[in-house]
């Protein structure tokens, strides 16, 4: 008898198959096999996944040294305590991910983890959340211990709930939970094979794990082909697979094929060029006197691109019988490669085992003793598929949509498959498929669904409505590309007046995030935003459709300083929550109105549950951001919000905390999150996460650096007229030149962003160019312009805003102010709260305090210096550290230059400091004018000093 498959998922459910399948295959099986040979197979004991091979039989991989390596050192040291990693094994398909996937899985199990797995399928890649539940099948029974929000949010996103949560991005916190449950009773190994093909809303967790799993102990590996979205726009360990070397090569084959001659291996391993599948199978095709050398080879084997013809001539042997077996669980996915009636299309029992060992004696796939068909490689299901005529492809289609409830997405998706015409009805059940999967967080599937009823609408009106829901979901789920292609297909005709808003904000996001373009924003959103307070705010999963068009045009309108995009925004404030205007408020024309924004924004966040938290995630960010609030007390609380939409604003936010808050080395990590950021079409954001390392390279004075990032991002960002990117270039151009002294350059570029005494209205954040505009006047002579930008400070009430305006104004205050004035003045600004936090300017500060200190012979001069020079050497940031140096040792000089002046400098010092000439202190003295003058040139360096000016002040202490 067959094993049982598992009970039949329900409506929207993906089952819990694990499939496995091996880059490096093994050996074909031997015609012996059979259904009885099958039925005496036996599971591995304990584990959650399918079996492997046992810890004594994980042999080396040819070639995969240093991949093993590093695999068994990240579960070393996952085991012993160090927190976990995200791996990604990237290549070419044949290369061997699968079979180092495999003996990570073995011998993860030899040292005590948890293993669990999941594999992407073509055929499900539109099933919202398929592969994680594949991945959680083992573990659903503990999902009761997780809290009330996540348990919810996760039962729903798997379809076991019908209820939606508000906020179902709470995902990712729900499955870091179910795992960090796990992982305290042992460490868990999570493996993801070919996610290039899993679902989107699976791959958005994974991504989501990926950036988490240093603080629990889990490990997550996952393989995937280079041109997919495989890495989900993420960091983390990259591994790319390359093709073998030579020896590795040979070495390889002769293991696989010992009876292969020399000159036919020769042949093999030139055509293979070091393809581990390639290796393993070519020689399966061969005759076995051209494998002995007796009969010619072929003029040419079927490689390349076209790597599955390695598998066409055992597919053209088959039975008809067992080509539709093989058909089936091709289109099938998962669900289909359990071993069910269904599959054998009714086939009668002893002609179903008969079919069976027909398809494992031809090597194309095996039966597992759980009762699964498992592809040798998803070449294979490729190559079935591609064999199979239009007629035989949607037949199969339709049997498969007949062993699904009739509005699983997936029997809905497999009947549009088999439908050459349009077909009303089944478009609108494709329409409400997809609106259940948006509301359980899966947007991208859902676009999927309604791009295909769209193409299956009987009227053009429906059609234009189908593609524009369509084309927003998949913004909003993370798929630019794709989004950006549905748009250009709804340009082509018009669009139904009550779709017009949904319409306008998803060319809006198209443009804005993937081309970065806002001249749509400027057009399209206000008239939304009309036709929405007309007709109401939106349905379904953009019920809150006025909010995020709202929002669209406040980030247009910070970007570009563009005052159509504020007028609109001033006259549409009613329609949006409180929250929406606080931070229209906090970004417009702070100065004058983001008063108390601080204290607004920590309040409104206090009384928010944490699901009206999760809902308004990127309005709380982007207000906090203003003000520069947006601390990990803030966005942790988001951080269990999986879409990228929301880790990248977290990402964003991050860097850019790191910045301030004097955590440099972390900023670069926008490097790595801009290449991903591209990777996924969010050019924008790519733009943004350089324009952030661009602030580390001006605090650290990396001239060479600064100028080639400007070089690489102010062109897009002046193409798109965003201001936001651009003065944020010249102000940090202008710190840079304060870093090298180069004070004139850095007061004449500073003053063409805010003028002496002017907060402008249009530089959101005016506040950050503000201390460096006093710190450059100061040293460029100019105490009135310094101290009138300090008074158009207090006038706009600027230390109302937010703690970190506060410091900056103090700071400038203390910098501007009189030697009467300035102790006080420097110590109100060391005790604004949190002064510390912002580590680059308090460095500053301490620097301008310890050399005014130093010039007067006050005490604490040193101490304030070292702790100056202790946090410019932190950051890394050399030419203030070397200005804190030289400030240090003029310091030094002063206080032992007097003390170690011989009589007769003593004498010359202070006759030159009362204002006696050369010649005027010889004369007294009895001494040439040049001797004293040779007398002097010793006193200065001794006194720290450098002209006769300075004489007075230097002998004042040493004479004490």
């Amino acid at each position: 008898m067959r094993p049982d498959a598992p009970p039949a998922p329900g409506a929207e459910h993906a089952t819990a198959a694990t499939g496995a399948k091996a880059d490096t295959v093994p050996p074909s099986p031997s015609p012996s096999a059979s259904a009885a040979g099958r039925a005496a197979q036996t599971a591995s004991p304990g584990g959650f996944t399918s079996p492997v091979p046992q810890p004594q039989h994980r042999p080396a991989l040819a070639g995969r040294t240093a991949e093993q390596a590093l695999l068994r050192r990240v579960l070393d040291g996952t085991r012993r305590g160090s927190g976990g990693t995200g791996t990604l094994l990237q290549g070419a398909p044949g290369l061997g991910k699968t079979a180092l996937l495999d003996w990570a899985h073995a011998e993860a199990r030899a040292l005590g983890f948890t293993v669990l797995r999941a594999v992407g399928s073509e055929a499900e890649a539109g099933v919202t959340f398929g592969a994680l539940h594949q991945l959680l099948w083992p573990l659903t029974g503990r999902m009761r211990a997780l809290p009330e929000p996540q348990r919810r949010a996760l039962a729903f996103a798997l379809g076991e709930a019908a209820e939606p949560v508000r906020g179902g991005f709470l995902v990712g916190a729900a499955v870091l939970a179910l795992l960090a449950g796990e992982a305290r009773m042992r460490p868990v190994l999570v493996l993801v094979d070919d996610l290039q093909w899993v679902d989107s809303s699976s791959a958005a967790v994974f991504a989501f794990l990926q950036r988490r799993t240093a603080e629990v102990p889990v490990v997550l590996v996952s393989a995937g082909r280079p041109e997919g979205p495989t890495t989900e726009g993420r960091p983390g360990t990259v591994v790319d697979l390359t093709a073998l070397a030579g020896d590795d090569a040979r070495t390889l084959l002769r293991t696989r094929h010992p009876h292969l001659a020399v000159t036919t291996a020769d042949r093999i391993l030139q055509e293979a060029a070091g393809n581990p599948l390639a290796l393993v199978e070519l020689p399966v095709h061969l005759h076995p006197d051209q494998a002995r050398g007796v009969m010619p080879l072929p003029r040419r084997f079927p490689l390349g691109h076209r790597l599955e013809r390695l598998f066409a001539p055992r597919l053209e042997r088959l039975s008809g019988d067992a080509a539709h077996v093989l058909l089936y669980a091709a289109l099938g996915g998962t669900a289909a490669t359990w071993v069910t009636p269904a599959l054998l299309d009714g086939l009668d029992p002893r002609r179903a085992d008969d079919v069976l060992d027909e398809i494992e004696t031809s090597g194309l796939a095996h039966l597992e003793p759980d009762g699964r068909l498992t592809f040798r490689h998803p070449l294979v299901r490729g190559a079935v598929v591609a064999r199979a005529s239009g007629p035989e492809r949607r037949a199969a289609h339709r049997r498969l949509a007949a062993t699904l409830p009739h509005d699983d997405p997936r029997a809905l998706a497999h009947e549009a498959d088999a439908t050459v015409l349009p077909d009303e009805d089944l478009a609108g059940r494709l329409q409400e498929a997809g609106r259940r999967l948006a509301l359980r967080g899966g947007d991208a599937e859902g676009a999927l669904l309604l791009h295909r009823a769209a193409a299956l609408s009987t009227a053009p009106g429906a059609r234009a409505r189908r593609l524009t829901w369509a084309a927003a979901m998949a913004a909003r789920g993370g798929r630019l590309p794709y989004a950006a292609k549905l748009v250009e297909e709804l340009r082509g005709a018009p669009v139904p007046a009550d779709s017009a808003p949904l319409y306008a904000y998803a060319v809006v996001y198209v443009d804005q995030s993937h081309h970065v373009d806002f001249a749509s924003s400027f057009t399209l959103l206000p008239q939304a935003l009309t036709e929405l307070a007309r007709t109401g705010s939106g349905a379904g999963p953009f019920d809150d459709l006025a909010e995020q068009v709202y929002f669209k045009l406040l980030l247009a309108s910070v970007y570009t300083s563009d005052p159509r995009g504020w007028t609109a925004l001033r006259a549409h404030r009613h329609q949006v929550s409180a929250l929406a205007d606080l931070c229209r408020r906090a970004w417009s024309d702070p100065a004058r109105t983001a008063h108390g924004t601080g204290a607004e924004l920590r309040a409104t966040a206090a009384a928010m549950s944490q699901e009206q938290q999760a809902g308004a995630a990127w309005l709380l960010l982007w207000t906090a951001a203003a003000v520069d609030m947006a601390d990990a007390s803030l966005w942790r609380r988001f951080l269990g919000q999986h879409a990228y939409a929301t880790q990248g604003s977290i990402a964003k936010a991050g860097g850019y905390q790191n910045y301030l808050r004097g955590d440099w080395d972390q900023v670069q990590v926008c490097l790595r999150e801009a290449e991903a950021a591209d990777a996924l079409g969010y050019h924008c954001n790519a733009l943004l996460f350089r324009h952030h390392w661009a602030h580390v390279l001006a605090g650290r004075g990396d001239d060479e650096g600064l100028r080639a990032l400007d070089d690489a991002i102010r062109p897009p960002a002046e193409r798109a007229g965003m201001t936001f990117v651009t003065d944020h270039l010249t102000h940090l151009r202008a710190l840079a030149a304060l870093a090298h002294g180069r004070d004139e350059e850095a007061y004449s570029v500073l003053a063409s962003l805010t003028p002496p005494g002017v907060l402008p209205a249009g530089l959101p954040w005016f506040h950050l160019p503000f201390f460096d505009f006093v710190d450059a006047a100061l040293r460029t002579g100019r105490t009135a312009q310094a101290r009138a930008h300090v008074a158009a400070g207090d006038a706009a009430r600027m230390g109302d805003i937010s703690p970190h305006h506060a410091f900056l104004l103090a700071a400038a205050r203390a910098l501007a102010a009189t030697d009467e004035d300035a102790d006080a003045l420097f110590e109100a600004a060391y005790a604004v709260p949190d002064a510390d936090e912002w580590a680059f300017e308090m460095a500053r500060l301490r620097l301008a305090h310890g050399v005014r200190l130093s010039d007067r012979r006050r005490p604490r001069a040193r101490q304030t210096l070292e702790r100056a020079l202790e946090a410019f050497r932190a950051l890394r940031a050399a030419p203030w550290a070397e200005r804190a140096e030289q400030a240090l040792r003029s310091t030094t000089g002063r206080e032992r230059g007097a003390c170690s002046l011989t009589a007769q400098e003593l004498r010359i010092a202070q006759l030159a400091a009362d204002g006696l000439t050369n010649k005027e202190i010889g004369a007294r003295l009895s001494l040439s004018p040049r001797t004293v003058g040779g007398h002097l040139a010793k006193v200065f360096p001794k006194l720290g000093i450098a002209s006769r000016a300075a004489l007075a002040r230097a002998l004042e202490k040493g004479t004490s």
